[in-house]
C-alpha cells in the first residue's frame, strides 16, 4: 500500500457512500480490486470507439456483486480516453420505449448526467455545446470564413441522420444565441437538447423547429449526440444504463418484448458497424438475461445474439462476446480491499491506521461465520460493516478492535429480483404506462 495522501473530499465521499450501501461517485480508483481481464475487455471497447467504431456490452452478475461499481468504473475510464459519458438507472418513469414519455425521460436523465473529463458530475451538455462553439469560431478565424457558415458546414453531415436536420438547428439557434448576447434561446437550444420539451408547439414557438425528441427518437438522438460530441472534440460518447432488471420486472409481456426489441435494434446497430463513436454498457442481473420466460433470452431474436461461446469452458474464457459476467470477488481480492478502505480512511497516512492487519483476517474470519461464502462473493454488506467498524474505532480512540468484532453482525445480501412477480399480462396496445410495473 502506497503512503499517498488522499484528498479529504474523495475519502469522505467514498466512506460515506460505502456506509450507506451505495456506490461511490468518486475515488474508485482508491478501491478497485480484481476483475483486471473485465476492465482490459472494457479498455478495448473504448478505444474502439475512440477509433470510430462501437460497441456494446451486457454486464451481468449478482445482486450486490459490485455491478454499479463497475460502471462507474469504466466511465470514469472513459473519461479520461476523452470520452463523454451519460448514465441513468432504468425505472418506472425510465425505459427504452415507451408510449407515455417515459423513454424521454429516460433521455432527459441521459442527458442531465452528461458528463467529461472536466466535468464529472455531470450537467456537461452546455460544456459541450460551447466547446463546440468555441472550435468552430477558432476555425473561422483561422480560415477568416464566416463563423455561421463554419458552423453549417460542420453541422452539414448531421443532416442526413434521422432527427438531424432539427438537430443541426437547434446547434444553429444555439450559436446565434451566442453570437447575439440571446441567454434565451441559448437556454431553448440547450433544453430542446435535453428532451425537456413535451409538445411540438412549445418548441416550434421558441426555436423555429417542427420536432422534438420523444419516445420514439432517442435512439436516433444518441447516435447524433455520438457524432456531435465528435464535432466538439471529444473521442465518442460511452452510454450507461443500469437496473435493466426494471425490465425484466414489466408485467405487460407487450411493453417487455417493445422494450427488447430496442435492446435488439441497438444490438444489431453496434454489431453491424452502422452505429460510429458509440458505445452501449446495460448492467443487470443473471435473471434479467437468462430468464427464459420474462427475461433477455424470453426474445429469440436476442436468444440468438447474446448466446455465450460454447468453447469457453472447463476453465477456459472468451471476453470479447457481448455478454461479460462479473467474476465474484477472491478472498484474497477482499482482503485487498480492507486494507484500502482502513488506507482511505487513514487518508493515505500508513501511520493513522486504526487496525493491524491480522484484524482484517479476523474480520474476515467473522464475517465468513456469519453469513458463509456470500460474505466476499456478494460483499455489500461486509464492506458497510467494515466501514462501520472503522468509524467506531476512529471516533472512540483506545478502544480494542477484539472488544467490539463480535458485535458486527453483516447481514447476508437478500435479492428482491428473487421475489415472486406478477403473472404476465397480454397488454393491450396502448397499455405501455406505469401500471406495467411491480412496485
Amino acid at each position: 500500500m502506497t503512503s499517498t495522501a488522499i484528498r479529504p473530499r474523495e475519502r469522505d465521499a467514498l466512506l460515506q457512500s460505502l456506509r450507506s450501501g451505495v456506490v461511490p461517485r468518486i475515488g474508485q480508483r482508491h478501491i478497485q480490486v480484481g476483475r483486471e481481464p473485465e476492465v482490459k475487455a472494457l479498455v478495448t471497447d473504448i478505444d474502439r470507439i475512440s477509433d470510430g467504431g462501437s460497441a456494446v456490452r451486457f454486464v451481468i452478475g449478482e445482486f450486490g456483486a459490485g455491478k454499479t461499481f463497475f460502471l462507474h468504473l469504466v466511465r470514469s475510464i472513459a473519461m479520461e480516453k476523452k470520452l463523454v459519458t451519460v448514465h441513468a438507472d432504468l425505472n418506472p418513469d425510465r425505459r427504452l420505449h415507451s408510449s407515455g414519455g417515459q423513454a424521454r425521460s429516460l433521455y432527459a436523465e441521459l442527458m442531465r448526467n452528461l458528463a467529461t473529463r472536466a466535468k464529472p458530475d455531470g450537467g456537461a451538455l452546455s460544456s459541450v455545446v460551447e466547446r463546440f462553439v468555441s472550435t468552430a469560431l477558432a476555425e473561422a478565424q483561422q480560415t477568416r470564413a464566416d463563423p455561421s457558415q463554419v458552423i453549417r458546414d460542420r453541422l452539414a453531415h448531421l443532416s442526413e441522420l434521422t432527427g438531424g436536420y432539427d438537430f443541426a438547428e437547434v446547434v444553429g439557434a444555439y450559436w446565434r444565441g451566442h453570437d447575439n448576447d440571446d441567454e434565451q434561446l441559448k437556454s431553448a437550444a440547450v433544453r430542446w437538447l435535453r428532451a425537456e420539451y413535451a409538445t411540438k408547439t412549445e418548441a416550434r414557438s421558441a426555436l423555429g423547429v417542427r420536432t422534438i425528441i420523444d419516445d420514439a427518437t432517442i435512439h436516433d438522438h444518441l447516435k447524433l449526440m455520438s457524432r456531435f460530441v465528435r464535432l466538439a472534440g471529444y473521442d465518442g460518447l460511452l452510454v450507461c444504463l443500469d437496473e435493466m432488471v426494471n425490465l425484466y420486472k414489466l408485467a405487460s409481456t407487450q411493453a417487455r418484448n417493445s422494450n427488447y426489441e430496442q435492446i435488439l435494434r441497438i444490438l444489431n446497430d453496434t454489431l453491424q458497424g452502422t452505429a460510429a463513436h458509440l458505445g452501449f454498457v446495460f448492467g443487470g442481473t443473471p435473471e434479467f438475461l437468462a430468464d427464459s420466460r420474462r427475461g433477455l433470452f424470453s426474445y429469440p431474436a436476442l436468444q440468438s445474439r447474446l448466446a455465450e461461446n460454447s468453447f469457453a469452458a472447463a476453465g477456459l474464457v472468451d471476453y470479447s462476446g457481448p455478454v461479460l459476467r462479473l467474476a465474484a470477488l477472491t478472498q484474497e481480492d477482499l482482503y485487498v480491499l480492507l486494507a484500502k478502505l482502513r488506507h482511505v480512511q487513514a487518508g493515505g497516512d500508513t501511520s493513522r491506521y486504526l487496525l493491524p492487519d491480522d484484524a482484517l483476517a479476523a474480520f474476515m474470519y467473522h464475517c465468513a461465520n456469519r453469513i458463509g461464502e456470500a460474505y466476499f462473493r456478494t460483499p455489500r454488506t461486509t464492506i458497510k460493516a467494515f466501514c462501520d467498524l472503522l468509524a467506531v474505532l476512529e471516533q472512540n480512540p483506545g478502544v480494542d478492535w477484539r472488544q467490539i468484532l463480535p458485535s458486527v453482525e453483516p447481514a447476508p445480501e437478500t435479492n428482491p429480483d428473487l421475489a415472486p412477480l406478477d403473472e404476465d399480462t397480454d397488454g393491450r396496445p396502448g397499455n405501455d404506462d406505469l401500471a406495467s410495473f411491480r412496485l
